[in-house]
């Protein structure tokens, strides 16, 4: 009889010892790693099964519950910053700096217990670097998957890219080049939200179609198909990794500029800059033959040179629509000249809302068809 009842106190302590040990481990946080994520944007996974945010407003979701959870990022320059943005519960947050060198991950605080969703962006174009994502902590967590559709991927220059367009933290003509981008701000994310759309950035500043900013290339039909925008990469993007429905492209800016004034700069080459154009939209083409091509022109090109960009774009919809008499026709939007009040003569947050405000009827009608 003492055996038996030895033995029930045994079971009992075990009881008990496991159920604690089962309340500890359901109060420990949650871990989603980087590879669980579901990623919308120019991405790669890094060998040590990290996530890198590449591209201009490439975004994440996940949910939690509770108060708060935290967000693993870095960058790969101890000595530099970069900066991700956020949105919790449907509400902009704002920008977050992510400086190199600190181990301490970025907290996502909720004013309320419960059940939260956040959406993570990169702020900044892929020329400053990628943001590495490890994992994301907390309660309960699930990944979110981008459902918005159709998608619109806008390929473009600075303006594309949201940049020098924030200087609400780091005043313009202060700090580095990025410490003022803003993609999600930017006015092609901003027109994809007011549609309903899901959205992808293919964008680099100073870039253009036949010649740059202050320099001969690479331009954007050069490195499009590389994975971070780079000439220099040997990785290449997988186009089938979302497939939009319009594919924008709004350039011309750069290929118009007079540079630095240092640099010989020879006039604007039409029959260049249309070559060029014809050749780069027959390569998207290539890519997403049933997307629907949308070519902008420049808030920024005015005057004399607005008439001559606007022609070349019809010089390369001609061309295109007689090559593909198949597809849809190729849809041009000129935009109003614009005095822009952001930095170095780019469009303010505020001027980008004003671009998209512009377009959206444009791109309305477009996602009709």
């Amino acid at each position: 009889m003492k055996l038996r009842y030895n033995s029930l106190v045994a079971v009992w302590c075990l009881c008990c010892i496991s159920c604690t040990s089962l309340q500890r481990t359901s109060t420990q946080p949650d871990t989603l790693s980087a590879t669980a994520l579901l990623p919308f944007g120019r991405t790669t996974i890094t060998p040590d099964h990290n996530l890198e945010l590449i591209s201009s407003a490439v975004h994440f979701g996940y949910s939690f519950e509770g108060t708060e959870s935290q967000v693993y990022a870095s960058i790969p320059n101890p000595e530099g910053h970069n900066y991700l943005q956020y949105k919790l519960d449907g509400v902009y947050q704002g920008r977050v700096k992510v400086s190199g060198g600190t181990a301490a991950p970025l907290t996502i605080k909720a004013p309320t217990a419960g059940k939260h969703e956040v959406w993570v962006y990169k702020a900044t174009e892929a020329h400053t670097g990628p943001v590495i994502i490890e994992k994301v902590t907390g309660n309960k967590l699930q990944p979110l998957r981008n459902t918005a559709a159709p998608t619109i991927e806008f390929i473009g220059n600075s303006i594309t890219c949201g940049a020098a367009a924030d200087p609400s933290e780091v005043p313009c003509g202060t700090g580095v080049y990025h410490d003022q981008h803003n993609a999600y701000m930017a006015y092609g994310p901003r027109v994809a939200r007011t549609l309903g759309a899901g959205y992808v950035l293919s964008s680099v500043s100073g870039i253009g179609m036949y010649r740059n900013w202050n320099s001969d290339g690479p331009t954007m039909p050069e490195v499009y198909e590389k994975a971070n925008l780079q000439k220099n990469s040997s990785k290449l993007w997988n186009f089938n990794t979302f497939t939009p429905q319009i594919v924008s492209i709004a350039l011309g800016t750069n290929d118009f500029s007079n540079g630095d004034g240092k640099r010989e700069r020879l006039p604007f080459d039409s029959a260049s800059f249309i070559q060029q154009y014809t050749g780069f939209v027959q390569l998207v083409k290539s890519k997403y033959p049933k997307a629907q091509i949308a070519l902008l022109s420049s808030p920024m090109v005015q005057g004399t040179n607005a008439r001559i960009l606007q022609n070349a774009l019809t010089a390369v919809k001609t061309s295109i629509d007689a090559a593909y008499p198949a597809d849809a026709p190729v849809a041009l939007y000129f935009f109003e000249p614009m005095q822009a009040r952001g930095c170095s003569g780019h469009p303010n947050v505020e001027d980008h809302g004003i671009m998209a405000r512009q377009l959206e009827p444009f791109f309305r009608e477009l996602l009709q068809k």
